[in-house]
């Protein structure tokens, strides 16, 4: 019997906003919006390759302790106040070093966190490849939604009112 193993992708979350463009340039005008578009755009990319996804922020604007939420069924992490998403990052690859039943992957463009991750036994994803995948992911969900579309309009239904239906289904019961 062969156990598949789980996939899990740690993303470092303000990295990754930095790092694409399109979300650069939204950071600068919105946010939280930037936030909320890399969750939407992770969840695609979850969706299709089914690695969980933990998508990890800084506590930007946060105080306290550590915060953990479910959006679009993607775990979003606040660290505590004074952790950045590097260090938590790094104590869960910690934790996982040797569970032989998970594969993990960590998305940042930090060079050293790359190392230090890839030292502990996960593999490095750049945000380069990270977008790439994810544009890739949205267009097989795209072509997806365009063949079931497609499906719908080419079935060949009419219309009927109320009686006519109740009529040709007495019919239908009479045989």
């Amino acid at each position: 019997m062969s156990i598949k193993k789980r996939e899990l992708l740690l993303v470092d979350g303000y990295n990754i906003i930095g790092a694409w463009l399109h979300l650069r340039k939204l950071r600068d005008i919105d946010f939280e919006k930037a936030r909320t578009d890399l969750i939407e755009a992770m969840a695609e990319y979850q969706a299709v390759t089914g690695r969980e996804v933990t998508i990890v922020f800084d506590a930007h604007m946060r105080y306290g302790r550590e915060s953990k939420a479910k959006q679009s069924r993607i775990a979003v992490i606040y660290t505590k106040e004074n952790e950045t998403a590097d260090e938590w990052i790094e104590r869960r690859a910690h934790e996982l070093v040797d569970d032989r039943l998970v594969t993990l992957f960590v998305a940042t463009n930090d060079f050293t966190e790359q190392w230090v991750i890839f030292g502990q036994g996960a593999l490095r994803v750049p945000a380069a490849e990270l977008l790439k995948d994810w544009k890739q992911a949205q267009q097989l969900i795209d072509q997806e939604r365009s063949a079931l579309e497609q499906d719908r309009s080419n079935r060949k239904t009419i219309d009927l009112t109320p009686d006519v239906r109740a009529r040709l289904e007495e019919i239908r019961r009479r045989k």
